[in-house]
């Protein structure tokens, strides 16, 4: 029988596939390693939540008229009869953890990130799959503009880490409880005449979610509302103010920004700013990460009144997006330090010990296990990437000294087997 991965979720493999060279482990590892050091240099700390939560909580969260909500989830019910979604986004199941851990209570202002899979039943094409990774960061406890800029300074400074030089971003503010109806209202008004001519979706999102018509990518919706009224125009004065003092902390660090009027994002719980950030790069489907501020979350989901900001950075079209601009990550050796080659079974028996001594000794080994030639176990050792070959045989048993032949020089020498791991250590420097 013939077996594949599921439709648009992938394996991401210990060597460098042909086809799609971004799906190779070291170039995730190193994608998450400069996250993880940018994270730490900004005060946040890692935090790891279920790969699924009750389903509620995202219907509360997101919002029952969004895409996600509506099409998008995989959702199941357990054995006990509970109703269960795979995780769709982020921040709710950061939130509910927040809120489950009391984390509030070991500091006024809780600075968290994670990596995370990610699972969305979408129509999968480049850059767009059904399961993907997110890396984010969420900050709880600030309503300071400058934490906004903070949020955003964080992921832009990811990205020039990474070497993702293109990086556009986009801000905008969707407005807060108080005002967001008025504005609802007037897009109402204007966008009822021009439904003809919007999508399905659209139409359908008029009548639950009328905001999510302004996020919509379809030509046609886009024409129409191209002249809608805009929220940044119709935000009440306390979202105005916050709006102007996170640009004026953007500019102050020396941050370049588009202001768009129909950025929305995708999620119900967002309040004031919004951002999106974007690469050329990608194309079409051109987001690379995005996210905002979601000051009425943690009280929607049972705590007390409770700013928040973060976002969400997918890891894999970081990944195409490095492959097209060309930029060569700094991965990680796995290639053994030694190779232990051996000649005949009393040397292999004696391989094996010496192979786990050096690695008792922290230095990365490996050996033949198939019983080859000689010249076989060498020309293994070179394609593995071993720095050095010990080549034992019956002269180097009967006299207790092997011999350690550089695979990058071609030079040998003998070492006395009961020192082999120092005189490893010493020619790699220590």
């Amino acid at each position: 029988m013939h077996y594949a991965a599921p439709p648009y979720m992938h394996d991401v493999l210990p060597h460098e596939p042909a086809r799609d060279p971004w799906l190779h482990a070291a170039r995730w590892r190193a994608v998450e390693r400069i996250f993880r050091r940018v994270c730490c240099d900004y005060g946040y700390r890692e935090i790891r939540t279920p790969v699924m939560e009750q389903t509620e909580l995202f219907t509360r969260s997101i919002g029952q008229g969004t895409d996600i909500v509506g099409k998008e989830m995989f959702t199941f019910e357990d054995r006990g009869g509970r109703g269960m979604t795979l995780r769709p986004e982020g921040t709710a199941p950061v939130v509910r953890a927040y809120l489950e851990h009391h984390l509030a209570a070991e500091a006024p202002i809780a600075k968290l990130y994670y990596i995370a899979t990610i699972y969305r039943y979408e129509h999968g094409q480049r850059g767009r799959y059904r399961e993907h990774q997110q890396t984010g960061v969420e900050m709880l406890g600030s309503a300071d503009p400058a934490a906004d800029a903070e949020v955003i300074g964080l992921a832009l400074e990811f990205y020039r880490r990474l070497g993702i030089t293109d990086a556009e971003l986009r801000v905008n503010t969707v407005g807060c409880p108080a005002c967001r109806p008025a504005y609802r209202e007037r897009l109402l008004e204007y966008a009822r005449p021009r439904l003809e001519a919007m999508s399905a979706d659209n139409r359908a999102r008029f009548e639950t979610n009328p905001l999510r018509m302004l996020d919509s990518k379809d030509d046609r919706d886009r024409a129409a509302l191209a002249d809608a009224p805009r929220l940044i125009d119709c935000v009440c004065d306390e979202c105005r103010d916050h709006f102007a003092a996170v640009r004026r902390h953007l500019e102050a660090i020396g941050t370049r920004y588009t202001v768009d009027p129909h950025l929305v994002r995708g999620f119900d719980y967002y309040t004031k700013t919004a951002f999106e950030l974007i690469s050329p790069a990608l194309g079409a489907q051109n987001s690379i990460g995005g996210g905002g501020r979601y000051d009425g979350l943690v009280e929607e989901l049972g705590g007390p009144p409770t700013p928040g900001i973060g976002f969400g950075i997918g890891t894999e079209r970081c990944l195409i997006v490095l492959e097209e601009l060309g930029v060569t990550l700094p991965l990680d050796d796995e290639a053994p330090r030694v190779w232990v080659a051996t000649l005949g079974a009393a040397a292999h028996d004696r391989g094996v010990m010496l192979l786990e001594a050096l690695r008792r000794a922290g230095i990365a080994a490996d050996m033949d296990y198939q019983g080859r030639s000689l010249k076989a176990q060498m020309r293994h050792a070179g394609k593995a990437g071993a720095r050095f070959a010990l080549i034992v045989g019956d002269e180097e048993m009967a006299s207790g000294v092997g011999t350690l032949r550089d695979m990058r020089e071609g030079a040998q020498e003998p070492v006395p087997l009961g020192e082999l791991a120092a005189a490893v250590r010493q020619r790699l420097g220590g």
